[in-house]
């Protein structure tokens, strides 16, 4: 019972088979079907080596959502180098609700404001990196994958010590604000506070001391990611009027980002820069110094890291593997057909007429139209 259940379940699979059988007697070869061969295999596994490193790559998806965390703060990373010395300047943030943040989180610190060869080669480098992320955006996708293994952003400590007088005044740290429009503020003397808003205390600076020729070295919103680079990472400016105005005009957006190294809630921003000259007489008003005018965007982007799956890998494969194979197929029969067509028409190769052929022609015609053996006025018995 047990063989005849085999016997039977092997002749339903055999009843299932619809792919045809060809013998290999009736299988003709050639030459040209074999090098068509060779080349649909070559460009098989070519395309299937290159399908297999697309299938390994990954990249990054955007999502984008309303912002909906109002009660949080935002901290601010700020590593800026002014042409002053740090008792004569200030530095502190108020922002949209008048309220000022003390810059208790800042720190002071008077360096030299020229930069050593090495120092100068890495804000060069530096320089080169945002240019060509101004160009091609799609540079930032390759840090998020790769920002672990990215070189720290700050600038390099100085090789050894200089005998250069301090001129300059580095303010560094981070201070936490409210999540509305603010600025940062860095001018002429130390900031007070007091109920009717806020001052500096410039009385006791001489004017001719004033110079705010500055080099960013690090400016982020949120939580510090390393290898990421900022749009104003690098940024120097150099002024020689004492009255000279710089402002930056940012808009912060609220960035996940989640990738398969890291997962991070930070911020991007764009900038948009502005200087001039405070000339009273000109009508061009103000007070000199650094503005930095940031505001919040409702929206926030979600960034993470894709990858294909494996079914749409396979998928992606068979369709590379079937369609080389039916294409060359046909394109190997089509040419056999139009170079049978031209043979045929000009008498060439296998249907070019053999000598052989044509004797035995002459052969036949000779038979079929004989001589007579006797001539025609030979005696008659």
């Amino acid at each position: 019972m047990r063989r005849l259940s085999k016997r039977k379940a092997l002749s339903l699979v055999k009843e299932l088979d619809a792919f045809p059988k060809v013998s290999d007697s009736y299988v003709e070869t050639s030459a040209s079907g074999g090098t068509v061969s060779l080349i649909a295999f070559s460009a098989m596994a070519l395309l299937a080596v290159l399908e297999f490193f697309v299938y390994r790559d990954t990249w990054m998806k955007y999502e984008y959502e309303v912002d909906k965390d109002f009660s949080s703060k935002l901290k601010i990373n700020i590593d800026i180098t002014v042409a002053m010395k740090c008792q004569h300047v200030g530095a502190d943030i108020l922002d949209l609700a008048e309220t000022m943040i003390t810059s208790n989180g800042l720190q002071y610190e008077p360096v030299i404001f020229e930069l050593t060869p090495q120092q100068r080669l890495w804000q060069r480098t530096l320089l080169l990196i945002q240019n060509r992320m101004r160009e091609e955006h799609a540079l930032q996708e390759v840090l998020y994958k790769t920002l672990l293994k990215g070189a720290p952003t700050a600038l390099p400590p100085r090789e050894v010590a200089s005998v250069e007088p301090v001129n300059a005044c580095r303010i560094n740290g981070h201070v936490y604000v409210n999540k509305v429009a603010g600025n940062l503020h860095i001018t002429v003397g130390k900031p007070i506070h007091h109920p009717q808003g806020h001052a500096h205390i410039a009385a006791f600076v001489s004017h001719d001391t004033y110079n705010f020729s500055h080099r960013i070295d690090h400016l982020s919103f949120g939580e510090e990611i390393p290898g990421i680079i900022n749009p104003l990472d690098g940024t120097e400016k150099i002024t020689f009027n004492n009255n000279q105005m710089f402002q930056y005009f940012i808009t912060v957006v609220p960035t996940r980002l989640n990738t398969y190294k890291i997962s991070a809630d930070t911020h991007q921003f764009s900038v948009t820069e502005r200087e001039r000259v405070i000339n009273h007489a000109a009508g061009s008003h103000g007070v000199s110094g650094i503005f930095v005018k940031y505001d919040t965007s409702s929206l926030m982007v979600t960034v993470s890291e894709q990858h294909m799956p494996l079914w749409q890998f396979l998928v992606r494969l068979c369709g590379i593997i079937g369609g080389i194979f039916s294409t060359t197929g046909m394109l190997h029969s089509l040419v056999g057909f139009c170079f049978d067509v031209v043979c045929c028409r000009f008498r060439l190769g296998a249907f070019r007429p053999r000598e052989d052929a044509q004797l035995h022609n002459l052969m036949n015609n000779l038979n079929n139209h004989h001589t007579p053996l006797l001539p025609d006025n030979a005696p008659k018995e």
